[in-house]
């Protein structure tokens, strides 16, 4: 780890369930010079789901997307009681690049920690490791493993679970398993959300980034991120990838076994026509993900069923997303929304969820 290793170096280890490890908050976040809102995803989850914990944006001089937080440079934010400093951009790569130096260090002597969700590791720059050793900041990187994960036993855990999968990937599993985890809990039902992607960490607090997991011990990380829990709680589990993705269907695979759901919702984007950066590759249609889901998911869990069907509709209007939401709810015979719509399809797909 070069001479970052004298620094405060910190890391959520998922724990027993992914639990609070303790992130420093409120924060800031940091954009960057991104002009591509799809590469601010981490910014935009925050503001989504955790707004009440994100005090304001600092961008560079070029970037294009905001989240509509108020600008404010790492000294402001300090002042205004932030306590760390996200960055909140996935880009190409998941590199840091040598013009956000500056001010990632600016952050450091402003007194906040960094908090990091990229494949490149903040604890892994000398320059970002010696400052925050010397100024006493914590280097945070969110997509770092616990250490010691098991090989996967397929044991049958008690308590109940739900996993969202999708036709492709970046189209909505982690907003629809946070939805539905606040679906379950307003109706009174025990229900945890179990993040296992670095923005859905961070808006939880915990959680285990699965694409940086070594292949054998997957499906093990997705049994110790939804362990044994009592018989009526729910843990919902946000997915990653698509089995029907050739870059990503490892991962989807992995915690689709490990989870050993007892519900998954399909997750779909009308108009998408090719896979996520594969343009060679036509997207599954909903019908071929629930064959494929159920065949798969048998191993671990017989009883494995479809719950319902997630539609991103943001590229509609409330018109055409309704009508296209009853239109393939009598398609399919199944319960279909757009969480973030919520309304009566919603609490449609909520109930059909609790139903035994």
């Amino acid at each position: 780890m070069g001479t970052a290793g004298a620094a405060q170096v910190a890391r959520l280890d998922g724990g027993d369930a992914g639990t609070s490890q303790g992130l420093p908050q409120p924060y800031l976040l940091f954009l960057g010079d991104v002009a591509v809102a799809g590469f601010a995803k981490t910014a935009f989850g925050l503001v989504d789901w955790a707004g009440d914990r994100c005090i304001g944006e600092c961008s560079l001089t070029g970037a294009a997307v905001t989240t509509g937080l108020p600008q404010m440079t790492p000294h402001e934010a300090a002042a205004r009681g932030a306590q760390s400093m996200v960055i909140g951009i996935a880009n190409v790569g998941g590199v840091i690049p040598p013009q956000w130096m500056p001010v990632l260090r600016e952050a450091l002597e402003a007194g906040l920690d960094l908090i990091g969700g990229m494949h490149s590791r903040l604890a892994d720059i000398p320059e970002l490791g010696d400052l925050a050793s010397k100024l006493g900041r914590k280097l945070i990187d969110v997509r770092r493993p616990p250490e010691g994960l098991p090989i996967a036993t397929g044991r049958k855990r008690s308590g109940k679970r739900l996993l969202t999968v999708g036709t492709d990937c970046a189209l909505g599993k982690k907003y629809t398993a946070l939805a539905i985890a606040e679906g379950f809990k307003a109706r009174g039902v025990a229900a945890d959300f179990r993040a296992s992607g670095q923005t859905g960490i961070l808006i939880a607090g915990g959680g285990i980034p699965m694409d940086a997991v070594v292949a054998d011990f997957a499906a093990g990380a997705a049994e110790q991120l939804s362990p044994d829990a009592a018989p009526d709680h729910w843990d919902v589990i946000e997915g990653q990838g698509s089995l029907f993705h050739p870059a990503f269907a490892g991962v989807s695979l992995a915690l689709l076994h490990g989870s050993q759901p007892d519900l998954f919702v399909i997750c779909h984007e009308p108009g998408r026509e090719s896979l996520l950066g594969m343009t060679g590759f036509k997207l599954p249609t909903i019908e071929a993900v629930i064959e494929q889901t159920v065949a798969m998911g048998r191993l671990t869990n017989p009883q494995i069923r479809c719950g319902g069907v997630s539609l991103n509709t943001a590229r509609l209007d409330d018109d055409a997303a309704a009508a296209l939401i009853e239109a393939e709810s009598d398609r399919l015979g199944l319960a279909v929304a757009d969480p973030m719509r919520r309304g009566a399809a919603f609490d449609r797909l909520i109930e059909a969820c609790l139903q035994q």
